[in-house]
């Protein structure tokens, strides 16, 4: 059993308005320097495999249902309990 986190965007080519208005409202929040905003999904799942068949089932997952491959790219990886997003923050974040 392997733990999967899948980041999804809208290709780069594409406007993305959720993006663009967060970027323009950060400066008047407090948040100044801060550009390129993207604003996607990210997905988090147990897949029971391994090695060449969880990839082969991640991969037909994220282009046949979790995404839309017409307007969006994505990244999927092998994470560890302590990678979770719902995972306690016990350490910072290295910027």
């Amino acid at each position: 059993m392997a733990r999967i986190a899948i980041d999804v965007l809208l290709k780069r080519e594409l406007l993305d308005p959720q993006g663009r208005a967060t970027e323009r409202a950060l400066p008047d929040l407090g948040f100044a320097g801060v550009s390129d905003v993207r604003i996607g999904k990210h997905l988090e799942l147990d897949v029971d495999a391994d090695g060449e068949e969880l990839a082969a089932r991640v991969e037909a997952m994220c282009a046949g249902f979790l995404t839309n491959p017409v307007v969006e790219t994505y990244r999927w990886r092998v994470i560890a309990e302590h990678e979770r997003a719902d995972a306690p923050v016990t350490t910072t974040v290295d910027a």
